[in-house]
Formats: structure tokens, sequence, C-alpha cells
């Protein structure tokens, strides 16, 4: 598809939006619901795809794909009008007589980019917001997570009218031209890297965007824990779809006292979960593509390798890797990993481990591991994260009634739930005056009325 057709789409889209069969709360539901249907009946294809492109599990790709995306469906349903509905605020005595509320209005036309390692959940998760708000929709998924994409395509345009919501498949150029078409909100999931020129080609726009990144999500256990427990809930958390997750313990900061336990808690854990021949367990992701495994065996140079290490590149394997004594001068503390490798640092005091969360600042996701509610109230207080789950990895993200979102350079802007539906919407303040009493005070001559006026603004 040309520049020229994407301008054409865009300008179907928003003819179709101005035309207002977008706006009912009734339409709305309508179309979740019709969606809701579409992924229930496609469940055996999603499947199929997600297994082509990242050899996911069924469980997995239920739990962390399809039933992610139906709960928030059901969620959004459920809630959509009361959410929508105009909501009263109090007036100042200065506004007096008058009413005053707040209501919601779709933004418009919006575009989405989705990224390739949760291909169809983070698809469909901000599309829900987008329906539920009213909005017309172009939808980008990742051509790396092409199957999936190719699915999601024919799914969606067997379902919906493209003047309503439409997907485009393509590389780094097509997004390019899609960025340069007047969308009225574009959200994005990826890298920073990408994410800055996102943020870039909108604001010669003034276009208001969602930046859904990520970053070195640090996992920090402290020495009065449960290790055997500790340590299962960051393997499971880290080797979720074979760690290529935004918000995955990317490093462990774990007390001196307890790191040789943690250690060995750890491997007794991956050889649990996936067995002695981890290549021949079907239920083992591996890595989207040869470009993403070449990155990762290159970020194992200079590592002690305390487990694992080993991969098979035709296969794109890459078992679970655990690095003993790392530093953060490692190229492995350089980026975000984004795969199986697991660096582990030791720390002896609060002071010391607050000074070394100051070297990759702003994380997505923060876990903290500890019985000690002055660590965990610290630690919460002074260490800024896109969110936080104690005791455990990952699980903030599965409350759909708190936000999900980055801060500072892991992203911009919060979605899930009721705040899905606010991203996509514009608040609108309205103030209805009374005609029944004109007070004068506020007109000209003024005179003697400023004392007046300090009194009741004050």
């Amino acid at each position: 598809m040309s520049e020229t057709n994407f301008l054409h789409l865009v300008q179907q889209q928003q003819a179709y939006f101005q035309s207002g069969a977008t706006r009912s709360i009734q339409f709305r539901l309508k179309q979740l619901k019709k969606l809701r249907d579409v992924v229930i009946q496609n469940e055996s294809l999603i499947f199929e795809t997600l297994k082509k492109d990242l050899h996911k599990s069924e469980f997995e790709s239920y739990a962390t794909e399809i039933g992610f995306v139906l709960e928030e469906l059901s969620y959004q349903i459920k809630h959509l009008k009361k959410w929508a509905k105009p909501k009263r605020v109090k007036n100042p005595i200065t506004n007096f007589p008058a009413s005053s509320y707040i209501t919601w209005e779709p933004k418009g036309n919006v575009l989405i980019i989705a990224p390739w390692n949760y291909p169809f959940q983070l698809v469909f998760v901000p599309l829900i917001g987008a329906m539920a708000a009213g909005n017309t929709i172009v939808l980008k998924p990742s051509e790396i997570s092409l199957e999936t994409a190719k699915s999601i395509k024919k799914m969606l345009n067997n379902a919906f009218d493209p003047s309503y919501i439409e997907v485009v498949i393509g590389g780094a150029e097509i997004g390019q031209a899609l960025l340069e078409q007047p969308f009225h909100h574009i959200f994005f999931t990826g890298s920073p890297r990408v994410g800055q020129i996102v943020l870039e080609s909108a604001a010669r726009q003034m276009i208001p965007v969602t930046l859904e990144l990520g970053g070195k999500s640090p996992c920090i256990v402290d020495e009065f824990v449960n290790v055997k427990q500790v340590a299962r809930r960051i393997i499971w958390g880290k080797l979720i779809n074979a760690g290529q997750t935004c918000i995955a313990p990317d490093y462990i900061l774990v007390h001196a006292k307890v790191k040789d336990e943690l250690l060995t808690e750890m491997e007794s854990a991956i050889r649990q979960f996936y067995g002695d021949k981890l290549i021949e367990n079907d239920e083992y992701p591996r890595i989207i593509n040869e470009s993403g495994m070449q990155r990762l065996i290159s970020l194992l140079e200079d590592a002690d390798i305390y487990f694992g290490g080993n991969y098979d590149i035709e296969k794109k394997f890459f078992e679970p890797t655990i690095l003993n004594n790392a530093t953060f001068d490692m190229p492995v503390m350089q980026q975000e990993i984004f795969g199986p490798i697991l660096p582990v640092i030791t720390y002896s005091s609060v002071d010391e481990l607050v000074e070394m969360l100051k070297i990759h600042t702003n994380p997505l996701a923060l876990y903290l591991f500890s019985k000690n509610r002055k660590l965990v109230k610290t630690i919460v207080e002074r260490v800024p994260a896109g969110g936080v789950t104690i005791n455990d990895t990952i699980m903030h993200i599965a409350n759909n009634k708190l936000p999900f979102g980055g801060v500072g350079g892991s992203g911009l802007g919060q979605y899930h739930g009721q705040y899905s539906f606010e991203v996509f919407s514009n608040s609108k303040p309205v103030v209805y005056k009374a005609t029944w009493l004109d007070i004068p005070l506020r007109y000209p001559p003024f005179r003697s009325k400023l004392k007046y006026v300090r009194k009741l603004m004050r």
C-alpha cells in the first residue's frame, strides 16, 4: 500500500468517524462483543500461528495472549457504560450558580503499532481500548511475527469494515509512511529506539502518543526470604516467552548472604520446570529469529556462566542461562536483555542497593522479594518505576484495575481496563451556567470590588 493509499485510508476512517457512527455506547458494545466472538471462534488459528512464530505452548498462548485478551474484553464490556457517563464535579463559589461535569469523547482516528513478542495480546488489548472509546483504528502488527500478523488481518478483515478497523502489514518503511499520516493519536509498543522515532514523527504534527517501551527491570532479593519460593517465582517470570517479555526480570540484585542458595534453587527450578533436555521440551518457547539469537550470544561475552549457555541457532533455541558474579560494565548489563539470560549481582547493604538501582533508572518494572516492610517502603518510595510487584514477578500486569505503563525512558502513558478507555478519549470539561442570576461582581467598573474578590478567592 502506497503513501497515497494510506492517506486515502485515513481520510476514509476519519470520514466514518465524523459521521458519528462509532460514538454511541450501543455501537461500541456491539463491536466489542463481535470482537470477543472473533477471538473465541479463531482460538485454534491463534494457537497455530503463535506456535509457528514463537513456539509457544497452548497453555502459555492462552494464559498470556488469548485469555488475557478475553479477560480485558469482558472487563471493558461490563464497565463501559459506567466509565462513559459524565462525571459531575463541585463548583467553586466564584462559579455560582452553575453545574460542572467531565464528559469523554473519542479522540478520532488512531494508529496502533504493535511488537512481535506478544503479537496477539499487544495488538488486541490497545485495540479494545480504542474501540471502547469510540475511535476508528489502523493497526500495524509486527511483520517479524508474520504468521500471527496475517491471522490477525484475516480475522479482523472478515469481521469489520476497513473504514472502521484496518490492518496493515509491512516493515519499517510501511511504519514510517503510516507515521506521516494525520492520525489523532498514536499508540506504540516496542523498543525505546523506535519509540523515539515515533515520538519525533508525532511531534511534527502535534499528535498525542502513548509509548509502551522497556528497559532493564531489576529483581531484588533480600536476605530474609524463602529462597526456594523466590527462585521458582523468578524463573517462572523470566522464562515466560523465553524471556522475550518487556517486564521480565532483567537482572537480579541479591543480598550476598543468600546468593549461593539462590543460584542453586534457580537451577533446580529450571530443571523441575523444563527437564534436563530443554531443547526437547515442547513447552519452552524459542527466540524470534536468527538476529535475536546472535544478539543474545554476544551478551555472553566475558560472562561467568553458572548454568546454561547452550544454544542452537538453526532451531532458535537458547537455553536458560544464569550468569554469576555479573558487573554493571559487562555487555549484558548495557542493554535490555530480552531473552533467557539472567545476570546475578550481589549487594551487602540497603545504601549500596539504592546506589546500584540508580545505574539503570526508570525501569518498566521493579521486583522486590522481602518481608521487611521498611525496605519495601524505602524501595517503592525512592526508586521510580513503571510498576512494582512485591514477592513475585510479572503479576502487576494481571490486574486490569491497575494502570500499566512506563516512566521516563520506559514509556509515556498508561493503559489496561479503564485506563485504556481514558487514554483513547479526550476528557472534556463542561460548565453549565444558570441564567436566573447574574452576579455583577465580575463586571466593570471594578471600583471597590477588589476587597470582595479577595474574600472569595483565597
